[in-house]
């Protein structure tokens, strides 16, 4: 017979049929990943990882003594209600903060069971023999508490940022490497003295523990300007997995060690995959305030430099005339709710022989992966889609630049301005397309890194201002 770690201490085996769900739950769990990794597999990816959780769900409950399974019941029914009506009417552009709220509950919640389980420790089997909590089970409250505090006012900020409630520039404190690692340093300490103490002195301890990681989440994210949020985003999720896989060694529950354990690795994987698109440093990520030193560059205000506008059907002329064409998504995109109709134009141009590409950055919008998902929902055919590395050397044969509310993934100073916050970004070279179309609403603005672009103001630039979904359809209009 198996044990968990929550019942090793009072010798009580675990029925193998319950492991075996829980394995059964894992496996649908990966193959949740396996599907979310491509847009054509993502619904089936998403219909496993539904099925995982209620296979875990279902066994939790069925195994475990049970105090009011009404109440249970009702408190998911009213979770589920409140995630359904959220799902059903949250708009695409909010989708990054509604994430980063997500992740902000998920690591709150690993708090609470973690106090939980420090208060009523029998309850979750986790007494020795002697009437006290064991050292090593101590050390996994006091990791699930620490991340899941982190994670949570990591997220908390993430979310004021995103959603504008807060500015997306860097918030710089003095000495704040020094800050951050005093107080990690102060965590792990007083970890290490929560697991060695007795009960009578274990409370101001895990106090001190959990405010801490409280603090240290909030100071990890203020540096961090808005260019970077993806990472953010990514790495959040990261945190928020290896909190429930904390929370699972504490609680014995194999399936939250699997699924806490898949998502914060698979997490983390991303956080890399996307800082080596940013040309950023890993660890500088987990450190916090990675990029925030530069300078502010970007060079002189787009109101004091010359630059060429054009029409609707000045652009449906040239685009007809046009071979080839790459499309680069932004987030103005999502906030205009522009890619239906940006579906419908280059529908129109194939029609026409005209070749159409879509060029997409692994950071561009406000979480990984959000422009696949807005053109995925226009159902652009997957086979059009592409990633920088994939399609960047095509530019010096496009006709056509098509950027609709991009900036900071074609900024060229991310390759010539050392003192731009953007610098070393690898970004889309557009520059090198005979024509440019650059759709935004007005020469005024700048990207969410607040950097001013060069490719505003080139020879073969023009500027398209409108917003871009009443542009785009205007342009439909014209190609008609």
């Amino acid at each position: 017979m198996w044990a968990t770690p929550a019942h090793a201490a009072t010798g009580e085996a675990v029925n193998p049929w319950v492991a075996l769900a829980y394995l059964v739950a894992g496996i649908f769990f990966i193959l949740a990943l396996r599907g979310l990794s491509s847009p054509s597999t993502s619904r089936t990816g998403n219909r496993f990882g539904m099925a995982g959780m209620l296979i875990a769900v279902v066994t939790t409950l069925v195994t475990h003594d049970i105090a009011n399974i009404v109440e249970i019941g009702i408190a998911i029914a009213i979770g589920g209600l409140i995630g359904f009506l959220i799902a059903r009417r949250i708009a695409m552009t909010a989708m990054p903060e509604l994430v980063a709220a997500f992740h902000s509950l998920v690591g709150l919640a690993a708090v609470l069971v973690g106090w939980a389980a420090y208060l009523n420790p029998g309850a979750f089997g986790l007494l020795t023999p002697e009437g006290s909590i064991g050292a090593v089970s101590k050390v996994e409250m006091g990791l699930g508490i620490a991340i899941g505090a982190i994670t949570f006012s990591g997220s908390v900020i993430a979310f004021a940022k995103l959603s504008g409630r807060m500015s997306g520039s860097p918030i710089l404190l003095p000495m704040r490497h020094v800050i951050n690692l005093g107080t990690l340093a102060a965590i792990i300490v007083l970890t290490a003295l929560f697991a060695i103490a007795g009960p009578a002195q274990t409370m101001p301890l895990i106090v001190g523990l959990t405010v801490l990681a409280f603090l240290i989440g909030f100071l990890l994210i203020i540096p961090i300007g808005g260019a970077d949020m993806p990472v953010v985003v990514s790495m959040l999720n990261s945190y928020s997995g290896w909190a429930a896989a904390a929370m699972g060694f504490t609680l014995g529950n194999t399936a939250m060690i699997i699924t806490g354990a898949l998502v914060g690795s698979s997490g983390a994987i991303l956080s890399y995959i996307m800082c080596r698109a940013m040309n950023r440093s890993f660890l500088s990520v987990i450190a916090g305030g990675f990029g925030a030193d530069a300078g502010s560059g970007g060079g002189e205000s787009g109101e004091q430099r010359p630059y060429k506008q054009g029409s609707a059907a000045d652009a449906a002329f040239m685009l007809e005339q046009a071979e080839k064409v790459i499309i680069i998504p932004g987030y103005g995109m999502a906030v205009a709710q522009a890619q239906h109709a940006l579906r419908e134009m280059a529908d129109l141009l194939e029609e026409k022989g005209v070749e159409v590409k879509y060029a997409i950055h692994p950071v561009a919008g406000r979480m990984p992966g959000h422009m696949n998902v807005l053109l995925a929902e226009a159902q652009v055919p997957y086979e059009n889609v592409f990633e920088l590395e994939d399609i960047n050397s095509e530019f010096a044969q496009a006709d056509v630049a098509f950027i609709i509310g991009a900036n900071d993934v074609v900024n060229p100073a991310a390759k010539t301005d050392k003192s731009s916050p953007i610098y070393g970004m690898p970004v889309f070279d557009v520059d090198k397309a005979k024509q440019v179309f650059f759709i935004k609403r007005s020469m005024g603005g700048v990207g969410y890194a607040g950097v001013d672009n060069d490719v505003f103001y080139m020879d073969q630039t023009m500027m398209l201002l409108s917003d871009a979904k009443k542009m785009v359809e205007e342009i439909v209009k014209a190609l008609d």
